[in-house]
């Protein structure tokens, strides 16, 4: 068919998501709540998880999901119960909850060392080691990193060694799970409400540096990552691979 001047009507694009199911896990706020927001556009269904009851139930009404579930994700028990109790297959999990720690080195013990070597790893595996048994063939897992701890800093400690440390774990997680598909966001600084609280009367003087110093000459925001998110569920090429998303803030801070 054609319009009235004779040209082909364009051809309706099909939502990617359409028919599958995406968990967010820290989904309630920031880059969790807009990759729900970003997959529900493209068809999915989604789940949310968060720890503050209140907030997930604004975040669900906000994103139209179809379940939500309060625990705290670093609780491994709590976790498992979660994917055992859910009542049909599943497509894509995503993770932002957990982070870095920033403190010198020299400061902390041998335990709080291992701790933050290991605790975003840790949580990584445990949502993989829950989640895969539920999830459908080709599905995909999406986990955050950031960019910023690539850098060895006396000021943010032992986040450059936990950093180096999460592709070659991803890499080889997406072997090992295969045919579901592993990959990790590297994110630099993202204008999220977490980022807000941590710099609360300098963030819009971190606003404006980044407007200036960033090639792209804007703040990478939440929808941003979300978006990213989305695609490395779409693209079934992609596994075991790190993906940046900082504006170029690595190469200009």
């Amino acid at each position: 068919m054609g319009d009235a001047t004779g040209a082909p009507a364009a051809a309706q694009r099909e939502p990617e998501l359409r028919g599958q199911t995406i968990v967010v896990v820290g989904g309630s706020a920031g880059i969790g709540l807009e990759t729900a927001r970003r997959a529900r556009s493209e068809g999915a269904e989604v789940i949310l998880t968060g720890r503050n009851r209140d907030r997930l139930d604004q975040a669900a009404t906000a994103v139209g999901a179809c379940r939500t579930a309060a625990f705290d994700a670093t609780d491994a028990a709590a976790l498992r119960e979660f994917f055992e109790a859910l009542p049909d297959p599943i497509d894509h999990v995503m993770v932002t909850a957990g982070g870095p720690t920033y403190r010198p080195m020299l400061e902390m013990d041998a335990a709080q060392v291992r701790e933050a070597l290991g605790d975003h790893v840790g949580l990584d595996l445990e949502v993989a080691r829950s989640a895969v048994g539920r999830m459908r063939p080709g599905g995909s897992l999406v986990f955050m990193g950031g960019t910023g701890g690539r850098r060895v800093s006396r000021d943010i400690g032992i986040v450059s060694a936990a950093t180096a440390s999460l592709p070659p774990f991803i890499a080889t997680l997406a072997l090992e799970l295969a045919p579901i598909r592993v990959n990790l966001i590297a994110a630099g600084f993202v204008d999220t409400p977490l980022s807000a609280s941590l710099l609360k009367d300098r963030l819009e003087e971190r606003r404006s540096e980044l407007r200036t110093k960033l090639p792209i000459g804007r703040v990478v925001t939440a929808a941003d990552v979300g978006a990213l998110a989305v695609h490395l569920m779409t693209n079934t090429a992609l596994t075991g691979a790190t993906f940046d998303i900082d504006g170029g803030q690595q190469f200009v801070s």
